[in-house]
């Protein structure tokens, strides 16, 4: 019997550590808060390996990688036209200094944050995909949240910032019930994760503080680096468009668009 124990051991050890691993979840969220029944839902991907865990969107993954292949081909090819999530999340072991990658207008932005969870555990158990998992609470960004985490599965990390447990969360809900992440599936990957790089946006490096700083700014304006950087052109039936007219026409949707994209994650940083 203690033989086979430490079998079970050695086995799970190398389950968990040999190997590049997946963890599937289904994203289901509310964007508008005036519009609850309208509930969207995406694939996420936590794809941990020694050095870090990467957290992103199947969607554009898939995407990137389509338009990375043809760009290879000499194949020019555009994007879904559909709503994906673009924004990704990297963690570092034994590390609370995060890069928090998003898009804001034509820009990409790598933020460096630094997140520090005050996690309760509690007392209530249940299970997920056979894995017994635990209650704990958190809160985050403006809203207070509950993960439940696996013991078993030996990785402190989980969807989006959320890490730190004694074990991978498999099911993460704020408190409004907005934002719920659920574990679906576990793959084995024998190779690094190298997300593709189509290198079309400008990108910098800069600080939490500045994100916060140039997000707010973008919501209220969002156009305000395409004033100027639009020559006046003539449309399909020969009749000029001046570039000012273009602009407003962009910022008419970008603010509806913005509007109706008022349940974010981190609902604090739509306070002012």
């Amino acid at each position: 019997m203690r033989s086979l124990f430490l079998f079970f051991v050695i086995f799970l050890c190398n389950f968990f550590h040999s190997q590049n691993k997946q963890f599937f979840y289904e994203y289901r969220f509310i964007p508008d808060s005036t519009e609850k029944k309208q509930i969207a839902t995406e694939i996420m991907i936590l794809d941990i390996d020694k050095k870090r865990s990467l957290f992103f969107g199947q969607e554009m993954y898939r995407s990137d990688s389509t338009l990375l292949s043809d760009s290879k081909k000499g194949i020019f090819s555009m994007p879904p036209d559909k709503p994906m999530i673009s924004e990704q999340v990297i963690k570092y072991p034994n590390l609370s200094q995060i890069d928090y990658v998003k898009l804001v207008s034509y820009e990409k932005y790598i933020v460096s944050q630094e997140v520090k969870l005050p996690w309760n555990l509690v007392s209530e158990f249940k299970t997920i995909l056979n894995h017994k998992v635990q209650k704990a609470t958190v809160p985050y960004g403006g809203r207070r949240w509950t993960a439940w985490f696996a013991k078993d599965i030996p990785f402190q990390d989980g969807p989006y910032k959320f890490y730190g447990l004694p074990g991978l969360i498999l099911e993460l809900e704020d408190d409004t019930k907005s934002h719920h992440y659920t574990l679906k599936g576990i793959k084995d990957s024998q190779e690094e994760l190298v997300y593709p790089s189509l290198n079309n946006y400008k990108t910098s490096k800069i600080s939490y503080l500045q994100f916060v700083k140039l997000y707010k700014n973008y919501r209220i304006n969002p156009v305000a680096n395409l004033i100027g950087k639009i020559p006046d052109y003539q449309d399909e039936n020969g009749n000029t468009v001046s570039g000012r007219q273009k602009v407003r026409e962009i910022e008419k949707i970008k603010l509806d668009q913005i509007k109706k994209d008022n349940n974010i994650i981190e609902i604090d940083l739509l306070k002012k």
